[in-house]
């Protein structure tokens, strides 16, 4: 008797028929399936009893029972395996560290369960597909873009440092006397960051027949100089431009120079312009109009470079006049070869005779010219033009027969015997 409920008795053992023995193992082989394995193997004399009770009891009582021992049962496994995955881990992520729990398997998953995206240009250690276990660490650094130029030549690197300093000294880069456009503490974000580094070098001056070397981290050559105490004055120039990056090693001489500017008058040629012309013989050129040459004036720059004498150099031109063409005609008219009286002469040899039988031969006083020594006004008066020396051989030898016909051989008193042979 328990409050006002009275609970009856359970049945008498005897008016239950009793099994037999190959029943009772099928029965508790089902009962144990059923159960589940928190009552396939109950221990104790309680137990037992109870699961007999049960057994011996109506059908509510056993339905009652065996859910219950189900949940029990479930229970029991499922918190086993729920602290068996769990794991303590340390996660420093940029240099933040913290403590967390996790089930993840490997870093990948414990990466992607806390959405750590990871690029290439990440780090990761220990490696992602590495496995998990409780007290590990994992750090995460994330890349960082740097716009580096370094002694003037620009790239871009990346960086997994948080500081100006970690970046270089990742980078492998000497910052002793080296001139930084950020602060060493500076923090490089994760956006990036522009910096230019200009290492120290030695650099070797050649001036006023001095040697001077210095250690610079100058952005040009004309800075360094200032460094050397070395000033340019005037035109002086240095032997690499002055706005030019100083290089380690590099030797710059200084070229002092003096100069002046002289202006000079020069010839411009005239061209020469020809047009055939039928009324003429060929082989006959006329100057229907002289040529004149131009001028120009020049000027010149005079240097001196460390006492040498340069050559000069054109800086400027003016033309004073312009040349005018000289126009020339030329004869196309087909000459004869033939005049009655003098065809039968033998003109070779008193070519021969006369000017050795060169066609622009002159004497020394500069009257007479050509095969057979014309004066200028008998050769026009020939129908010539121009000087004989200066027309072909088949016209000189043609007008010197007009030239017989009219007057024998009486123009070549010397020479003239030898037309007769």
């Amino acid at each position: 008797m328990y409050g006002s409920e009275t609970l009856a008795p359970d049945p008498e053992p005897a008016a239950v028929p009793a099994p037999r023995t190959g029943d009772r193992r099928a029965a508790r082989r089902r009962r144990s399936a059923e159960a589940g394995p928190a009552l396939a193997a109950p221990t104790g004399r309680r137990r037992r009893g109870a699961v007999a009770g049960a057994a011996a009891g109506s059908p509510g009582t056993w339905r009652r029972i065996v859910p219950q021992a189900l949940v029990v049962a479930f229970l029991a496994g499922g918190t086993t395996a729920f602290v068996a995955a769990d794991k303590s881990v340390r996660l420093t992520v940029d240099g933040e560290p913290r403590t967390l729990h996790t089930f993840a398997d490997d870093v990948d998953e414990l990466l992607d369960a806390e959405g750590l995206g990871v690029g290439p240009h990440d780090l990761v250690a220990p490696a992602r597909t590495e496995a998990l276990g409780d007290g590990d660490e994992v750090v995460v650094r994330h890349g960082r873009p740097v716009r580096l130029t370094l002694d003037g030549q620009s790239r871009q690197v990346w960086t997994t440092a948080d500081t100006v300093e970690g970046a270089l000294r990742q980078l492998g880069i000497r910052v002793e006397g080296a001139y930084l456009s950020a602060p060493r503490t500076a923090a490089v974000p994760r956006a990036g960051l522009t910096l230019a580094v200009r290492t120290e070098r030695s650099v070797t001056f050649m001036a006023d027949g001095r040697e001077s070397t210095i250690r610079t981290n100058a952005a040009t050559v004309q800075e360094a100089l200032g460094q050397a105490g070395i000033t340019l004055q005037g035109q002086d120039t240095t032997s690499v431009p002055p706005a030019s990056f100083p290089r380690d090693g590099q030797t710059v001489t200084v070229l002092r120079i003096t100069g002046t500017r002289e202006v000079r008058e020069e010839r411009i040629p005239y061209a020469t312009e020809k047009t055939e012309d039928d009324s003429l013989f060929a082989g006959t050129e006329v100057v229907e109009r002289a040529g004149r040459p131009g001028a120009r004036r020049v000027t010149y720059v005079l240097r001196t470079v460390n006492g040498v004498r340069q050559k000069p150099r054109k800086v400027a031109e003016e033309t004073v006049r312009d040349p005018v063409t000289q126009l020339v005609k030329v004869g196309t008219r087909p000459l004869p070869t033939s005049v009655a009286g003098a065809d039968g002469l033998d003109w070779g040899a008193l070519a021969q005779c006369e000017s050795g039988g060169r066609p622009s031969a002159t004497d020394a006083s500069g009257t007479y010219g050509g095969l057979y020594q014309f004066d200028v006004r008998t050769w026009q008066s020939l129908g010539g033009s121009g000087r004989p020396q200066d027309a072909p051989g088949p016209e000189q030898t043609f007008r010197a027969k007009k030239l017989y016909v009219q007057r024998g051989a009486t123009p070549w008193p010397h020479c003239g015997r030898r037309l007769y042979g």
